[in-house]
């Protein structure tokens, strides 16, 4: 069975919310939504303060409103509420950059098994196409059109939920996209490109989940995720990311 999760909170919730914000059926909301979508694309930058007066005039919303949007960020852990210093947009940093890929590797392994298990024609189709669109993409980024970086980064995450979405399970799907958005956050921040390496990877993943080969997809994600993370730290530079805890 497949769980029409992604369809409804996100595929990851990152890039459905973006489309679906000006949906929201309060100011609260939707004003939670913009604050999200912003701190994970890296428009509202690491470390930085979250005055009330601006956000005001960047969100049009009342105080009320931005503190509600704000509390519950922070339980998100998007934010740190200082203690009598207000909000803040949630650090980053490579060991926590690290974490994140561990825990994803955790649930995202553990949904692939289940998919595998329990998917059925319709899924193996989702998957299917998903692979077809992003390899056209990645056939676009390596003839260096370095434009569509970030089209091409929501159908690579397009096409891991597709793998995962025939697990059959809305609490895991759930705990999932709350990691990978975090992880996503990282990655939306370099958007750095693999190459041919990333695209095989791909291909075997795909065929991994059509033959039902779960040792396969298991050691090529935990590879691919590894690699990715590598990657994205090298491209950071000496100084590394900013607001490191390294």
């Amino acid at each position: 069975m497949f769980v029409e999760f992604y369809g409804i909170f996100g595929a990851p919730r990152y890039f459905w919310l973006m489309q679906h914000v000006s949906q929201a059926n309060t100011v609260t909301a939707s004003t939670y939504h913009r604050i999200r979508g912003d701190i994970i694309a890296g428009r509202l930058e690491p470390g930085r303060k979250l005055r009330l007066d601006a956000l005001k005039s960047r969100y049009g919303a009342s105080v009320s409103t931005l503190r509600e949007s704000l509390s519950r960020l922070a339980s998100e852990g998007l934010v740190v509420a200082e203690e009598q210093r207000g909000f803040a947009v949630a650090p980053m940093s490579a060991s926590n950059l690290r974490e994140l890929a561990d825990l994803r590797i955790l649930l995202e392994c553990r949904a692939m098994e289940m998919s595998f298990e329990h998917g059925d024609t319709e899924w193996e189709s989702r998957v299917v196409a998903a692979h077809h669109k992003l390899s056209r993409m990645e056939q676009r980024m390596q003839a260096g059109e370095h434009d569509v970086r970030e089209e091409w980064k929501r159908v690579d995450s397009e096409f891991h939920q597709a793998l995962i979405g025939g697990c059959g399970s809305a609490e895991l799907l759930w705990a999932h996209g709350g990691v990978f958005d975090k992880y996503l956050r990282y990655q939306m921040r370099s958007l750095t490109f693999r190459g041919e390496i990333a695209e095989q990877e791909h291909k075997i993943l795909r065929d991994a989940a059509l033959n039902r080969d779960i040792v396969t997809a298991r050691e090529t994600l935990g590879r691919h995720i590894a690699q990715g993370v590598a990657h994205s730290l090298a491209a950071a530079g000496p100084e590394g990311l900013p607001n490191s805890r390294q």
